[in-house]
């Protein structure tokens, strides 16, 4: 199943504290976000890239693009204030059939397989709109400022990730909605839920984590030095 993807990179990573964009940080010798699209550029079902980034950071995306030898991006797109209204741009740039399957993925997640892309993809294509998910581990408490309020049942709770797939009609009428509404979801599928249409879950990967905080970036070297980035070694995941 052949689909395009838009990957976020325009981000602030504030809770990195690293004083520059998360994913330009050097993972195993290598920034972060080439180890993300290196799992898209040689995915064959993968047809074409969208990298959204900051303005006054597309030149140095666009030389790391060329000096890693990425040749499936097809276009850049400036990011917004807001993920959601990055994303919103990514999907304008598209060019594409309107039954078409769109992937949005976070370019922190450089521990993305092509066997959950796979599935993503293919659940978005039968259902109209997927997302990866893991079930939750820890107990999760609803509170009000520190005073617990009330215990979740953990049973029905999941914990997002992407990639988040659609079909791109599906995808652009949940943003074009969202904007009329003024309405801000936490991700992607929070827009289509919005539109009381049916997402399907895709169980993905505890391995598949975003980098966020410099705790992350320790885990991610461990996960590196287990078992690598190369196609070769995905099979630890």
């Amino acid at each position: 199943m052949n689909y395009q993807v838009v990957v976020l990179a325009a981000g602030q990573g504030r809770r990195m504290g690293a004083g520059e964009n998360k994913v330009l940080l050097r993972l195993d010798g290598c920034p972060v976000i080439i180890h993300t699209l290196r799992v898209f550029e040689n995915d064959p079902s993968c047809s074409g890239i969208v990298l959204v980034t900051q303005e006054d950071e597309q030149d140095q995306f666009r030389m790391l693009v060329e000096d890693y030898h990425i040749t499936k991006v097809r276009a850049f797109a400036d990011g917004g204030k807001e993920r959601q209204e990055s994303v919103y741009l990514g999907l304008s740039v598209l060019t594409m059939a309107s039954d078409a399957i769109v992937l949005i993925h976070d370019g922190a997640r450089p521990f993305i397989t092509r066997k959950h892309i796979a599935k993503v993809t293919e659940a978005a294509a039968e259902h109209g709109a997927a997302l990866l998910a893991v079930p939750v581990k820890d107990t999760i408490k609803k509170a009000a400022g520190f005073r617990v309020e009330k215990t979740l049942e953990r049973r029905s709770l999941w914990a997002a990730q992407t990639p988040q797939a659609f079909r791109l009609s599906v995808i652009r009428e949940a943003h074009r909605e969202s904007i009329e509404a003024h309405f801000m979801g936490t991700d992607d599928v929070s827009l289509v839920e919005r539109m009381g249409l049916p997402v399907r879950i895709v169980e993905g990967s505890y391995r598949n984590i975003k980098l966020t905080t410099p705790e992350d970036l320790v885990i991610a070297q461990l996960f590196m030095e287990k078992g690598g980035m190369t196609n070769e070694n995905r099979s630890w995941f």
